[in-house]
């Protein structure tokens, strides 16, 4: 990992972590990433760095494979999720691609090593039934409460991130059209619609919310925010964690299940979407996602909807008819001592006599 000639000179102190500063400012001014995804970096990139140190490497050329691989079979024996794991060694390539842009490198050892196996798990999503439940448990004669059933409405009725709620300016919204232009992942730009319900909803919190909501805020009429939603003090959403929390609010009081998130509400939207008979392509654009295979993993979801509809429904398909049709036609002329050879004409259908070729 060291050759003699790097080992022969002390290291710099802290090139890694100067390393890592220079990344994060790119990523902050020229990516545009959102403070969260700054710190998330900041930590977990720090974490393979204090790894590395330990291990006695101190400069980013020293990185190897070996290394690379060894930092994630120790996250592995910490019981990491294979998820948080791969998220890691994501991060660390990205951190070593702008490395070589820079010419700090020479190699992007990380570009090397596989991630773990994810499993591949369905996303949870909730039923129009529950949706409707949920949008209706606000209470709108308050301005908070036009607030939170715009946000919901919002998130279910245009599929958007929780960061994406966040970045709505009023400027975005034109009810007119019904639609929102949005920010998503690397500032990228895309339209989404909304439906009249949630039209409704923000319209009145437009007229009649939020400008109470911004009588709190001494500074609104000299410097009114730009932000869509505000908190009770009249000033932008100050975090992504208060739409979970208003969301939170609202699943206990009409006794939703607490595992239900924000991205929830975006499950619900695309698989609501293909079970209505949308095309996949149609939801990828929607949901702004650049690629398609993202997106597939809702048509499983829909798979195992039409599947628990074809048990229910189907006559053929439901245990009890089955069982039923074994007990009263079977069992009987087992009873009765039919020759067992027999019992297959029993249960096979006859043609009809005016029955010719067939139809293909």
């Amino acid at each position: 990992m060291n050759d003699d000639k790097a080992s022969s000179v002390s290291p710099p102190p802290g090139e890694l972590e100067a390393g890592l500063t220079k990344f994060l400012i790119y990523l902050h001014t020229e990516r545009g990433a959102s403070p969260y995804t700054l710190r998330n970096y900041g930590h977990e990139i720090g974490e393979f760095i204090r790894f590395a140190e330990d291990k006695g490497v101190n400069r980013w050329h020293e990185v190897d494979v070996p290394l690379v691989r060894s930092w994630l079979a120790s996250l592995h024996r910490q019981a990491y999720h294979p998820a948080s794991i791969a998220r890691r060694l994501y991060e660390l390539r990205s951190c070593f691609r702008f490395l070589l842009r820079e010419e700090l490198v020479s190699d992007n050892p990380a570009a090397r090593v596989h991630p773990p196996k994810q499993p591949r798990t369905l996303p949870d999503y909730l039923t129009v039934e529950q949706m409707v439940e949920l949008l209706s448990a606000p209470d709108v004669t308050n301005p908070l409460g036009m607030r939170d059933v715009a946000i919901l409405e919002v998130l279910y009725s245009a599929g958007l991130r929780r960061s994406e709620i966040m970045g709505l300016n009023v400027d975005d919204v034109d009810l007119d059209a019904k639609q929102l232009r949005v920010w998503g992942k690397g500032k990228k730009e895309r339209i989404a619609f909304i439906g009249e319900p949630a039209k409704i909803a923000l319209t009145r919190y437009l007229v009649q919310g939020r400008p109470r909501l911004l009588e709190r805020n001494p500074k609104a009429e000299v410097k009114p925010p730009r932000a869509l939603f505000l908190n009770y003090r009249g000033t932008p959403l100050s975090s992504p964690r208060a739409i979970s929390a208003i969301l939170n609010k609202y699943l206990k009081q009409v006794d939703l299940p607490q595992r239900v998130t924000p991205h929830t509400l975006r499950h619900s939207f695309a698989t609501h979407l293909l079970e209505g008979g949308a095309d996949l392509r149609t939801v990828q654009e929607l949901l702004g996602h650049e690629n398609l295979q993202t997106t597939t993993i809702y048509t499983q979801v829909t798979l195992r909807h039409l599947r628990d509809v074809v048990g229910k429904a189907h006559p053929h398909a439901q245990e009890d008819v089955l069982d039923t049709f074994h007990n009263e036609l079977i069992v009987k002329q087992v009873q009765q001592n039919v020759d067992p050879r027999m019992l297959s004409e029993i249960v096979t259908p006859k043609p009809s006599p005016d029955v010719g070729e067939s139809e293909g």
